[in-house]
């Protein structure tokens, strides 16, 4: 198909597109995430002087936060929904293991994650003070190779008890064997959603959606200068890969999905954002929701970017309900 044939077949949609979308029956909606998981800590304090030690602020911490991160954290979003949701992945046989086990348990995800006891739990701590992010501490280890064997039997095993995977990467380790994991699953009719990381998309090939951000996709096919080159990038790429669909998530700029019929623009939601980590999380698990309970692609675009605006509206890895996107009793 040449450029011009994709122009005049794409379609551009505001966040108020269809706005009658009704709310789709996800109780029977069941998605498997797979990915890199993390626990996210966050300590709130106030700031009131700097340092005498350093031209630092001293943060007096006055709470503290857990919630899940990474892969736990579209889980997390899966849940919110209403969808049933679990969990394949890896952490310490550690406290922050056990914490992790005990949120999923909190947010009704069925946990099949695997204690790697070789190393630590992947923790992201945030300071907070005067609702601004001064400081973030990361810890993390890769998992050991006969955790990750292990991981990818159990993948296996429970295949069949799902209807859609994501498959969420932070290029920590945990998903070596993602190439697998799509040959498997596709084989088996599953729809499979990545969200991806790293300088080389071809693990990824043979994938239903791949769901890159702007500087991800930069980073594989270069920079583009209209949108006319970036449809044929972002196409050439699709094609590649042996992709249904790529979902290219662009910030300010909304998304824009690729299609071997179509390519559909969605302007971002008119809102005041407050904190952008984790919305790609919520894009990814929303899409997925939709999809699994058979919403037309165009209408899972719409909503999936109606969650995003939302959740860019709250502080940290947050979440997104049914009724904040469909309105209670709908």
């Amino acid at each position: 198909m040449t450029i011009a044939d994709e122009t005049a077949i794409s379609r551009l949609l505001t966040p108020d597109s269809n706005p009658n979308i009704g709310a789709p029956l996800l109780d029977a909606v069941r998605i498997l995430v797979v990915g890199d998981v993390m626990l996210d800590r966050y300590w709130f304090g106030d700031v009131s002087r700097i340092s005498p030690e350093a031209p630092v602020p001293v943060v007096r911490i006055e709470r503290r936060e857990e919630r899940l991160g990474g892969a736990a954290n579209v889980a997390r979003n899966v849940a919110s929904l209403g969808a049933h949701c679990g969990l394949l992945g890896v952490v310490g046989a550690d406290e922050a293991g056990a914490q992790v086990e005990q949120l999923l348990a909190e947010s009704s995800i069925f946990s099949y994650l695997k204690r790697d006891a070789a190393i630590s739990t992947i923790i992201k701590l945030r300071v907070i003070g005067r609702n601004q992010q001064l400081l973030r501490i990361d810890f993390e280890d890769a998992p050991s190779d006969t955790v990750l064997r292990d991981k990818l039997t159990q993948f296996n095993s429970v295949l069949d008890d799902y209807s859609v995977i994501i498959l969420s990467d932070y290029n920590k380790g945990s998903l070596v064997n993602v190439a697998e994991m799509i040959r498997a699953a596709r084989a088996a009719g599953k729809v499979v959603m990545v969200d991806p990381k790293g300088d080389d998309f071809a693990p990824y090939a043979g994938a239903t959606i791949l769901t890159p951000n702007k500087s991800e996709l930069k980073r594989i096919v270069g920079s583009w200068s209209s949108e006319e080159q970036l449809t044929a990038k972002a196409q050439s790429l699709r094609q590649q890969l042996g992709l249904d669909a790529l979902l290219l998530t662009r910030s300010e700029e909304g998304m824009s999905l690729y299609s071997a019929t179509e390519v559909l623009h969605m302007h971002a939601a008119a809102r005041e954002v407050f904190d952008v980590s984790g919305a790609g999380d919520t894009v990814i698990a929303t899409m997925a929701a939709m999809l699994g309970a058979g919403m037309p692609m165009a209408d899972a675009l719409i909503t999936a970017n109606r969650a995003g605006g939302i959740v860019v509206g709250k502080l940290g890895t947050a979440t997104v309900t049914r009724e904040e996107l469909f309105g209670a009793g709908r």
